[in-house]
């Protein structure tokens, strides 16, 4: 996001026509972006806004740089980075705290669950989740399911792949970060795992309808569940879908060190970013 020339710099409203936000103001709102870009002069724009009281009440971005940096602490606004931003939508209600580097969620909840991939002979199992399950059906995915208290994803995985499959005998291979995605006020923190089996005969439970091994590369033509090819591209690499580049790492406090706030709330941590006190308090903020 670019503030210069892409924010009006009386109104705060977003006028850059290429932004997915148009038209919104930006004053008084916690306002959410990958990064900044374009000249150092938005930095003042920035400044400015908040000095005219449209600026924003707090940022969150995934990757800061020095021009939303600087223009966040001259304009003493709460500021944390390293968050997951694509699973924020417009509307959602958050409390950022730019000292202690955290964001809360409290009307979006987190699951934990484990995705496996059982690979044989260089292709990968996926199953077509029938419509007795309760997200996500007539879609493709990995073997699946929801962690349950404080057990080992491991543990869970290795459990997931003998009920939905019936394959008792799996050497594990990798695990991946922690990736997430979002189905309304629910985000699913998924534990990716990648097994080799020296068998491809698999008996499916109810959860599922159909199975098949493809190759790694055929998922792009497929209709899976949100990001199952970069799931198993963070512990397969050549999974990779032509043109992408790396995941993001597991960040300190974002990405990967999500954790839940009370009352099932999301919480992340992030980069904490030095702010001066604002009218929302010290370093903190909440709005949509």
């Amino acid at each position: 996001m670019s503030f210069l020339g892409g924010v009006d710099r009386e109104s705060g409203a977003v006028v850059d026509p290429a932004s997915d936000i148009r038209g919104e103001s930006v004053a008084g709102r916690v306002l959410a972006f990958p990064h900044g870009k374009g000249s150092t002069v938005g930095s003042y724009v920035v400044y400015g806004l908040a000095k005219r009281g449209r600026g924003p009440a707090a940022i969150v971005n995934g990757r800061t740089e020095a021009i939303v940096a600087t223009g966040a602490i001259l304009g003493g606004i709460p500021l944390v980075d390293r968050i997951d931003v694509s699973i924020l939508a417009s509307g959602d209600r958050l409390v950022v705290d730019g000292d202690a580097g955290t964001v809360v969620l409290p009307e979006v909840t987190e699951r934990p669950v484990v995705t496996a991939f059982l690979r044989n002979k260089g292709r990968v199992l996926i199953v077509l989740r029938g419509e007795r399950v309760g997200t996500f059906r007539g879609q493709w995915s990995g073997i699946s399911g929801y962690i349950e208290g404080e057990e080992p994803a491991l543990r869970r995985a290795r459990q997931e792949v003998r009920e939905e499959t019936g394959i008792g005998e799996a050497r594990l291979v990798a695990r991946g970060p922690v990736i997430r995605t979002r189905l309304e006020s629910t985000v699913f923190a998924i534990h990716p795992f990648l097994f080799d089996v020296a068998t491809r005969r698999v008996r499916l439970d109810w959860e599922n309808v159909e199975a098949r091994w493809v190759r790694p590369q055929d998922l792009e033509g497929i209709a899976t569940v949100p990001r199952l090819r970069d799931v198993l591209a963070s512990v397969l690499p050549d999974a990779r879908p032509a043109g992408r580049g790396p995941g993001r790492p597991p960040a300190r406090g974002g990405g990967a060190g999500a954790r839940r706030g009370r009352r099932g709330s999301r919480r992340t941590g992030g980069s904490r970013r030095a702010s001066r006190p604002g009218p929302a308090g010290p370093g903190r903020a909440s709005g949509p």
